[in-house]
């Protein structure tokens, strides 16, 4: 089914009314090319609008180092904000920049690497845009641990801040740094905020 919205300043949502598979909401997102959507796992999807100029850089900053890194460290892969995952609650995510084992992803056949990835990435990094939510991109981060991400970092440029998540531990913030060391499965992993608090 194709849809047709109007220019759209912040996250819309679908409610068929109905449960939504997976492979309802990939032949969805298939019809749609130019939308960037998401589904919960109570079957309703949401719409995200394009990304200003200036996040959509600090986005591709973080993507950049990470999949530097992942190069030269050689136990997984960097993705970018086009990968969509499907996590076991049924929701459908599709983090700023994420990385993911190999062990993991050898656990998928060749088809299923070509598709929206059926398991839960190592870590990922989520970058407020202006026309995001805090509380809502709050939950978003929360669901990503639930589901079981082992490290998660939500940037704020604006606020020049990365709250930091983990399993079993309260979100922590760090505000006045220049860079941000990972831990967990993204041990030696360090991203320099410079350019990313600096802006366009």
């Amino acid at each position: 089914m194709q849809v047709a919205l109007p220019e759209l300043e912040s996250a819309a949502t679908i409610n068929f009314h109905r449960e939504v598979s997976a492979d309802d909401f990939e032949a969805f997102c298939a019809e749609n090319p130019s939308l960037r959507a998401e589904l919960s796992a109570q079957g309703e999807i949401t719409i995200l609008p394009p990304s200003g100029g200036e996040s959509s850089y600090q986005e591709a900053d973080v993507c950049i180092q990470l999949g530097v890194w992942a190069k030269t460290n050689r136990q997984g892969k960097a993705f970018g904000s086009s990968a969509a995952f499907v996590l076991p609650t049924g929701t459908i995510l599709a983090p700023d920049a994420a990385w993911v084992s190999d062990s993991k992803l050898q656990s998928l056949n060749r088809p299923q690497r070509r598709r929206f990835l059926r398991l839960v990435p190592d870590f990922i990094v989520e970058v407020l845009s202006p026309s995001d939510r805090r509380p809502a991109a709050e939950l978003k981060m929360a669901e990503w641990i639930a589901n079981g991400v082992a490290l998660a970092w939500l940037i704020d440029g604006d606020a020049k801040t990365v709250t930091i998540y983990r399993p079993d531990i309260p979100p922590q913030t760090l505000q006045g740094i220049t860079a941000i060391a990972a831990d967990g499965p993204t041990t030696g992993f360090t991203l320099d905020l410079t350019d990313i608090w600096a802006g366009l």
